[in-house]
């Protein structure tokens, strides 16, 4: 490894918290260069790091960030989650640089790339430049991360403890309640504060609004549109339906009535509720930037009338 020219280190950062994503990152360095100040993120003062991440920017071959959000690793592990970010971060090099490098170095025991060439070293982010780059720019990203996620939460102290189970973070749960998105619900500190473990549970009998919603998600798959959630929500906002169509990506408002001669359901669309779809689409593009990078974010509002419910009008917000 000491005769190589071109390595490239992976290192995650957010393997352990309760909230927040799981980031990782890869970094291309000429292992001829002795890089100042590197060693493991861990290791370094938050005002260090920073320093170190912008050092690391600006002398850096190529570099790479992999996101995997907390919604999706509750979905498909944490296992299958690292090796997510680590493709999405490796994949992020330019072609050209990933065929020149001539040592790849994973940090721990897990081949995350799956890739037979691969060097995995346990504490390589103490041991290998390129690693400790890796450590330190994924580091700051998902701290940087986390600190905008606490300007929009008040009162959870993300800044401070960045997603891990501190007493204080532990006690936010319990006074304010988790937050969908960002509160990792399969990690067993927050089912237990939740109350109950996340399984299938029956569901009662719908209502007239729940099947409003349901048909207007089917109106809008028979329209071409692929539905990306439904009910989406957090402490501050909700999203009735969140859908994709080319190059667009809507967040869709659903309003019924059960008869019309009281108006139209859009007409509920007052300027609070549009406030509160606005910051819904924020906060959703926040989460799952990564997801939504390259679409176009469009509000929308459906409504819905009879007995059963039939869309009567579509509308884009503008």
């Amino acid at each position: 490894m000491t005769n190589s020219r071109i390595i490239i280190g992976i290192d995650e950062v957010g393997r352990g918290p309760l909230a927040g994503p799981l980031v990782v990152g890869a970094v291309a360095l000429d292992n001829r260069v002795v890089y100042e100040g590197l060693a493991d993120s861990k290791q370094l003062s938050p005002k260090r790091r920073l320093e170190r991440s912008i050092y690391v920017k600006g002398r850096a071959l190529g570099i790479g960030l992999g996101w995997v959000d907390a919604g999706r690793l509750d979905r498909i592990g944490m296992a299958r989650g690292l090796k997510l970010a680590a493709r999405l971060a490796y994949q992020q090099l330019p072609t050209e640089l990933r065929d020149k490098a001539d040592n790849l170095v994973i940090d721990g025991n897990i081949n995350l790339l799956d890739d037979p060439e691969a060097t995995v070293l346990v504490k390589a982010d103490a041991k290998v430049q390129a690693v400790s780059a890796a450590s330190i720019v994924a580091k700051v990203a998902r701290d940087h991360y986390m600190s905008r996620l606490a300007e929009l939460y008040l009162g959870y102290g993300f800044e401070r403890h960045m997603g891990y189970g501190t007493r204080d973070h532990l006690r936010a749960i319990r006074d304010r309640g988790v937050i969908p998105g960002v509160h990792r619900l399969s990690f067993r500190p927050v089912r237990q504060l939740l109350g109950e473990e996340i399984t299938a549970k029956s569901r009662p009998a719908q209502t007239a609004g729940q099947l409003a919603e349901a048909e207007a998600a089917n109106y809008l798959v028979r329209q071409g549109y692929t539905i990306v959630d439904r009910n989406w929500r957090t402490k501050y906002c909700e999203v009735d339906i969140i859908a994709k169509k080319s190059d667009r990506i809507y967040f869709v408002e659903v309003k019924y009535r059960e008869v019309d001669r009281h108006g139209k359901g859009l007409d509920a669309i007052t300027p609070t509720k549009l406030r509160q779809m606005h910051l819904g689409a924020e906060m959703y593009l926040l989460w799952q930037s990564q997801q939504c990078r390259g679409l176009s974010p469009q509000l929308m509002a459906m409504s819905l009338s009879g007995t059963p419910p039939q869309v009567d009008d579509q509308v884009a917000i503008v």
